[in-house]
């Protein structure tokens, strides 16, 4: 692509003193004519760049901009590729890899990318995830609609919607876009979709960024007390956090945090059997108890 390109060639020369365009074109695998188009580009987008003819010649940042040189220090750049890396674990080409290897082209000290800091952004369910991000990625660079079957707690839809971003959020991917169905912007989990597919084009509308601080998306609407048994101790500390528990004279951890609907309060209580106790809401109390008949019940028939 030819903004990678670009970034790859900006990268070089902040790195080196001058390089030459035959070199530039061997590295990018294009002709001598793309990188002199490539230069006129990026000096249209007021990157100062000199080019000196002649056997000493070749392409350089002006002078005067030297200190520019320095932005990206060998820890930026490992950051950035380190970044990049972590998108090539949901890709399903290897773009980003390549990507890497020109913007570290030409250093003689960075790595590629940070080796102490590995980020795999892909599921246990990235053989039919990186297909659905393609297809949304697509779709958004191309201003595409896209249809799709939608499962959520409430049932089962069909939805058409405008893509606008993809967004890994709380160990998940999600579609952010405008949802034809509800008439407004709504977000989707990626693995609550099949029969992904792309539609006609669509006008870009001006799009706000999604509110995605943990009191709107999962707002507490009923504050839960309950005692956990100290052997769940490392599931309250993964789960919510250290802070989320009192420990008793008895041992026994006394937990409280905002829950948002009732149905996973009573899940969550059961799921630890017998090493939980609902103290409050009180009135949820028997709801417990009819989750577990509930099963009770199952497993007492024939």
């Amino acid at each position: 692509m030819k903004l990678d390109r670009m970034i790859g060639i900006l990268s070089i020369l902040l790195q080196q003193e001058k390089v030459t365009a035959p070199y530039l074109a061997e590295k990018f695998e294009v002709s001598r004519r793309t990188i002199h188009r490539d230069i006129e580009a990026l000096c249209m987008a007021g990157i100062p760049l000199v080019t000196e003819p002649g056997q000493n010649g070749g392409i350089s940042i002006m002078d005067g901009y030297k200190i520019d040189r320095i932005l990206l220090s060998t820890s930026d750049m490992q950051a950035i590729l380190a970044g990049l890396r972590s998108l090539d674990s949901v890709s399903g080409t290897n773009r980003y890899a390549q990507l890497m290897e020109k913007l570290s082209a030409g250093a003689t000290n960075l790595l590629a990318g940070d080796t102490h800091i590995l980020i795999d952004l892909s599921s246990w369910h990235k053989a039919s995830l990186s297909p659905k991000i393609e297809l949304l990625h697509q779709a958004i660079l191309s201003g595409r609609k896209v249809s799709f079957t939608y499962f959520a707690p409430k049932g089962e839809s069909q939805r058409t919607i405008e893509p606008y971003n993809l967004i890994f959020q709380w160990s998940n991917w999600y579609l952010w876009g405008w949802c034809e169905y509800r008439e407004d912007f709504r977000l989707f989990k990626l693995q609550r979709m099949t029969d992904l597919q792309t539609g006609e084009l669509f006008v870009k509308r001006v799009v706000p960024f999604p509110d995605l601080t943990p009191e709107h998306v999962f707002p507490h609407l009923y504050q839960v007390k309950a005692k956990i048994q100290p052997e769940y101790q490392w599931r309250l500390v993964e789960e919510y956090g250290p802070e989320s528990f009192v420990v008793q004279p008895d041992g026994t951890l006394l937990f409280t945090f905002g829950f948002t609907d009732k149905t996973n309060i009573v899940a969550w209580i059961a799921s630890f059997g017998d090493g939980a106790e609902l103290l409050e809401p009180e009135e949820f109390r028997q709801d417990v108890l009819a989750f577990a008949e509930g099963i009770r019940r199952k497993y007492l028939q024939p």
